[in-house]
């Protein structure tokens, strides 16, 4: 028996390790790929090659810098708003009570079973008719209204597994609803806050589908829109347009270091199931 736990483990463990490898290792290729000039390129592709060209990455950034705030730009605004709305929306959903509560909170979660691609064309014509073609409005509206209902099904399902005794407690207080919400519930949530904001993070940085329809003018378009700029400019340049995927691949990977222990017990309190 104890050999058979033993076997079990070693086949786990490797089956964790290689599929570890196989996450990390494209990412070594790339950033081996970056130093490159085309003849190292060239001739040896997949071997490390000696000079490093650490100018890839200055040329690279000369062009991609203003991508990459865009993006900021636009994530960091569209995720604030989300959480921020959500939190004010989904307390009133779980710990109040109100006409029409669970009807109102049953359409709000109907919103889930719509496909995003059906609503592009509606969308779309909403940005025309609101003349927010060429303008961040035209991506900050759709995410965050779209952002809302799954961060709203998640928060509502949190608040209300909350002890009701902390509430009737600041309720005697002399405290209101939105002071308990700011001074209670917030402080108690910043794991499952912190997992959404990632989320929403990780599909407004990554959307292509919305800002290529919405967005021409190049100066402010997202790094996915960018990156295809980037791409033509460095056709056949391969080490600034590889040190170029490697500066676009930076700022989700420091946001998931600094973010992960929440991130981690977020996903681990049970609110979302992955």
């Amino acid at each position: 028996m104890t050999n058979y736990i033993r076997l079990r483990s070693l086949f786990t463990h490797g089956g964790i390790l290689f599929i570890g490898l196989l996450t990390i290792i494209p990412f070594f290729i790339l950033v081996n790929l970056s130093f490159k000039d085309s003849s190292q390129f060239n001739l040896h592709r997949w071997a490390i090659t000696f000079p490093f060209h650490f100018a890839n990455y200055s040329a690279a950034w000369q062009v991609i810098r203003l991508y990459i705030w865009n993006s900021f730009v636009v994530s960091g605004v569209t995720v604030v708003a989300v959480l921020a709305v959500s939190c004010l929306a989904a307390y009133p959903m779980a710990r109040m009570k109100f006409f029409l509560k669970e009807k109102i909170y049953y359409l709000i979660i109907a919103l889930l079973m719509i496909p995003f691609t059906l609503t592009l064309v509606p969308l779309f014509s909403l940005i025309i008719d609101l003349k927010f073609l060429d303008s961040w409005l035209g991506l900050w509206g759709p995410y965050i209204a779209g952002g809302q209902v799954f961060c709203i099904f998640v928060l509502r399902s949190f608040f209300s597994s909350l002890p009701e005794e902390m509430f009737e407690a600041a309720r005697v207080d002399g405290a209101d609803e939105l002071r308990i919400l700011f001074s209670i519930v917030l402080p108690l949530s910043k794991a499952i806050i912190a997992t959404l904001g990632v989320l929403n993070v990780l599909n407004t940085w990554n959307d292509y589908i919305w800002p290529l329809m919405v967005i021409s003018d190049e100066s402010k378009m997202p790094l996915t829109l960018g990156l295809t700029t980037f791409q033509q400019m460095f056709t056949t340049n391969w080490g600034p347009l590889f040190a170029g995927y490697v500066i676009a691949s930076i700022p989700l990977i420091v946001l998931f270091m600094f973010a992960s222990k929440q991130f981690v017990e977020g996903l681990a309190s049970g609110s979302i199931k992955m």
